[in-house]
């Protein structure tokens, strides 16, 4: 990277949910950069931020050598090559959808051969590897202590996520992010709280490296890729289809916007419906039995239906990266309850018999 007159770095997030916190991160970049003599700027993919609730979005920064070299880094309306990605929710690794909805994409997609992904995880690297895509590049894969930060637009959580980001960010480029003017940018965006500095630290300290070689990974994850037709093949007028009876549209393919996915302990389930009414995305689909099944290639996991659900733990919102795939389960339970059920505990944390839960106590209560 010596001969190198600027660098590029992108921020994988949550759309709204950790916007703030890719802004400021991508920020800090900037103003670190500066301190070394650089000049940087940070944007983001879209103009008119038309993101949506936990949809993959991006944010960028670039920092170069000169005005010259940054305006030749800006002729792109987004780096199609970046030096670094960060992704700031560790589920991000299983793929994102790409903006415009081309399809799923493999996190490491936009990095060059040898450049760095960094992830705030709380999981080992050997456990983010084995989630993502099985990559044709070598590149270094760094995990930045700590879980997915969130909070609203409106309001931010200030877990010091972004200090410690850019403490990692000083450890893989010193060149254009140096430890001291890290923590110097810390301290002033922090307007002179020292412990923003010593996240920077700890971010710099705490980041663990691994060497990913080409070949590493997994090729579980489905190909979802979309061809959109050109305007001379698209079809005369507004025409809108309509959901014909027992079939989804097979591109609805939501997944990739979930950090958590619900799992249902259909021996609990009392058949209410809430789930089924008030999934915002409709991903329950009623079984034979009256049960309710989640269709996962659908569910974006906002959780509603585990908010909504009258019976404590019938549905319990699960880490997505205990999972490799997204069918069914429903089949699963009605092919073996036991198995079943042992399943959803080793999953969940949670008994799938609350009475087996239960603390032995005499019968009775207070009055």
């Amino acid at each position: 990277m010596a001969d190198e007159k600027s660098i590029s770095v992108e921020v994988v997030y949550r759309g709204i949910f950790q916007k703030t916190l890719a802004q400021r991160i991508c920020r800090s970049i900037v103003l670190a950069s500066r301190k070394k003599g650089h000049t940087g700027t940070a944007f983001s993919r879209y103009g008119d931020s038309p993101e949506r609730n936990g949809v993959p979005a991006k944010q960028f920064a670039i920092v170069a050598v000169d005005e010259i070299e940054l305006e030749a880094s800006m002729a792109k309306y987004e780096p199609a090559v970046v030096d670094i990605s960060v992704a700031v929710d560790d589920t991000l690794v299983k793929g994102v959808e790409s903006w415009a909805w081309y399809g799923r994409q493999p996190i490491w997609k936009p990095i060059r051969e040898g450049g760095t992904l960094l992830v705030t995880s709380e999981k080992t690297p050997g456990e983010i590897v084995a989630q993502s895509d099985r990559t044709p590049k070598p590149y270094t894969l760094g995990i930045v202590p700590g879980g997915a930060s969130f909070a609203g637009l409106w309001v931010y959580k200030d877990d010091h996520t972004d200090y410690r980001v850019l403490g990692a960010l000083a450890k893989v480029a010193p060149r254009w992010l140096p430890l001291e003017a890290a923590k110097q940018a810390a301290l002033d965006l922090a307007k002179g709280d020292r412990s923003a500095a010593a996240s920077v630290q700890y971010g710099y300290d705490a980041t663990v490296l691994r060497q990913v070689g080409a070949g590493e990974g997994t090729d579980g994850h489905e190909k979802l890729q979309f061809t959109k037709p050109g305007w001379t093949t698209m079809r005369p007028g507004i025409v809108v289809d309509a959901r014909k009876p027992g079939q989804r549209n097979p591109q609805y393919k939501k997944y990739t916007a979930r950090t958590q996915r619900p799992v249902v302990n259909f021996d609990t389930c009392i058949k209410c419906t809430m789930c089924w009414l008030d999934c915002p995305d409709e991903c329950f689909e009623v079984t034979p039995e009256g049960h309710y099944e989640v269709v996962y290639e659908a569910c974006i996991g906002c959780g509603i239906c585990a908010q909504v659900c009258p019976v404590k733990d019938c549905i319990v919102m699960v880490d997505e990266l205990k999972f490799a795939d997204n069918r069914d389960r429903w089949q699963d339970w009605k092919k073996d309850r036991g198995a079943y059920n042992t399943w959803f505990e080793k999953v969940s944390g949670v008994p799938a018999d609350p009475k087996a839960a239960a603390p032995a106590s005499a019968a009775g209560g207070d009055d």
